[in-house]
């Protein structure tokens, strides 16, 4: 119509245009021979010769370039450094590739003799990798002493518990278990069980945190079955020994309640038990602090240095959980060591000047602030300030030199907690001696400088124990003049590191027997 096409025909006269446009040619690949060999040939040939190669560096190559064996070591008790030829590789069981040729095997653990093989490691060198030559090394480790594993691993345990509870960005490790695992075959002989259970105890005295108190009750399951895990017949009683073990150590209540969840603490509060130690605790604390046989005894001059004698008493002992010791007598210094003194002492003993200090930082004797007297308002006089725990203790060896003939079997020394707090207490007159009693205290015990003590820091010091497990702290006692009039009694204690020199801490030397008994509970 009208000269023009309809859409239909359009469309009928585009479509084989379009179609075309649409149609694209098939894509073909064809190989082309090389050398006049076949595609197919020549291509199942590299293929071969890549599975020749994976082959050869899988079985061949490794026995070529080094050749060797494998040593699968073991050992009784087990956790001993593996050494090959000097070089710490592992710790047994494990399993170590050497090369080819004679090697040097030892195993040591700490508190064991090691044990020391030579070997000749062969080689193969078909498959040496997937299936090498294995040298089997089983060895029984004989220990150096037979308690020395549990003690070594209990003074481990002790640096373990100034870290405080364990975190997801690092683990304490079960050192104490770990000992007595170790020296689990010497509780067979009843001294030496005794020995182990003595160790425990004043481990206990480190059990400040969860993971420690865990660490305890794993080591004394081992220590009760040998070393060994408690089969379902020796469970109960090991158990019934725990709970013995429990009940016989004075202050276990209250360190229970302070470590344990609230749940379970309140279920150790409700116990008879439990209401009984503080009913005892209350029976002390209504009792004078401190009862001396006799009132203050001698005076006796060591160069510029008065010291007095403390007579022997009982005392109550101001802890978490309060307890009445029995005290022997020892003379105390009247003040902290005065500048005289020390000057005599350097001059007597120069490597302690002030000009070795670099040498007695990197002896691990001292630290940076040696002997510095600090920038703050003066301290109280006569204390000389900066001294580490080495330095007063090495003095009071220069101090035991000068005793008159009379005192040849005493010795000057640190006080012990002890013996720190019952002269403190003494002499603030908190005593059942008539009133009256001239008393002639020594000065500034609170207040002055805080005073080395001869004790490792245990942060359980109202459990009972000794003093033979190493801690990386020493105690101090006494607070400084820095400190907030009345944040610091007599009772409060403190620690640092021995090698640590303090603008706020000095010393205060005792003179007491050689092997002086340590205070005893009543």
């Amino acid at each position: 119509m009208f000269g023009k096409k309809t859409p239909t025909e359009l469309l009928s006269r585009e479509a084989p245009t379009l179609a075309g446009t649409l149609e694209v040619p098939e894509d073909q690949v064809h190989l082309e021979p090389i050398l006049g060999i076949r595609p197919g040939v020549y291509l199942a040939g590299l293929f071969t010769l890549i599975l020749l190669a994976l082959l050869f560096f899988i079985f061949l190559f490794p026995g070529l370039t080094n050749p060797g064996s494998l040593l699968v070591l073991d050992s009784e008790p087990r956790g001993a450094a593996v050494r090959i030829d000097g070089i710490t590789l592992g710790a047994t069981p494990c399993e170590v590739f050497v090369s080819q040729g004679s090697r040097s095997v030892e195993l040591t653990l700490p508190g064991f003799v090691s044990r020391k093989l030579d070997i000749d490691a062969p080689g193969r060198i078909l498959g040496s990798r997937l299936f090498p030559h294995r040298i089997a090394i089983a060895e029984t480790l004989a220990p150096t002493l037979p308690l020395e594993a549990l003690f070594i691993g209990a003074s481990e345990y002790a640096a373990w518990s100034f870290t405080g509870e364990p975190t997801a960005a690092y683990q304490i490790p079960r050192d104490l278990s770990e000992g007595a695992y170790r020296s689990g075959p010497a509780a067979a002989d009843p001294l030496l069980r005794e020995g182990m259970d003595e160790i425990l105890k004043e481990a206990a005295r480190y059990a400040s945190t969860k993971a420690a108190q865990r660490d305890l009750l794993r080591a004394l399951f081992l220590s009760g079955n040998g070393g060994l895990s408690p089969s379902p017949l020796t469970f109960t009683e090991t158990a019934s020994g725990i709970l013995s073990y429990l009940s016989e150590l004075e202050g276990a209540a209250p360190w229970l309640t302070e470590t344990l969840s609230p749940e379970s603490a309140r279920s150790v509060e409700g116990s008879g038990w439990y209401r009984e130690a503080v009913s005892f605790a209350a029976a002390l604390s209504g009792k004078s602090p401190v009862s001396p046989v006799r009132p203050l005894g001698a005076s006796l001059r060591l160069d510029s240095l008065s010291f007095r004698e403390i007579p022997g008493g009982s005392f109550i002992q101001g802890t978490a959980f309060p307890r009445e010791l029995t005290q022997g007598s020892f003379y105390i210094a009247t003040t902290e060591i005065d500048s005289e003194t020390w000057e005599h002492f350097l001059r007597a003993s120069p490597r302690w000047g002030r000009e070795n200090r670099k040498t007695l930082i990197s002896e691990g004797l001292v630290s940076e602030g040696y002997l510095e007297e600090p920038i703050y308002p003066p301290y109280p006089k006569p204390g000389v300030p900066g001294i580490s725990w080495y330095a007063a203790a090495a003095c009071c060896q220069w101090l035991t030199t000068l005793l008159p003939p009379g005192l040849r079997e005493w010795e000057v020394r640190l006080p012990t907690e002890a013996e720190w707090e019952y002269a403190a207490k003494l002499g603030a007159g908190d005593s059942a001696l008539p009133r009256g009693t001239s008393l002639e205290i020594p000065q500034n015990m609170i207040g002055g400088l805080w005073e080395w003590c001869a004790d490792y820091y245990a942060p359980l010091n109202y459990l009972p124990g000794g003093n033979t497990i190493t801690s990386p702290e020493r105690s101090l006692k006494g607070g400084s003049w820095i400190n907030p009039p009345g944040s610091v009694g007599m009772e409060t204690r403190a620690s640092l590191a021995p090698a640590t020199s303090s603008a706020f801490v000095s010393f205060r030397p005792v003179i007491a027997p050689l092997a002086a008994p340590k205070a005893v509970t009543q």
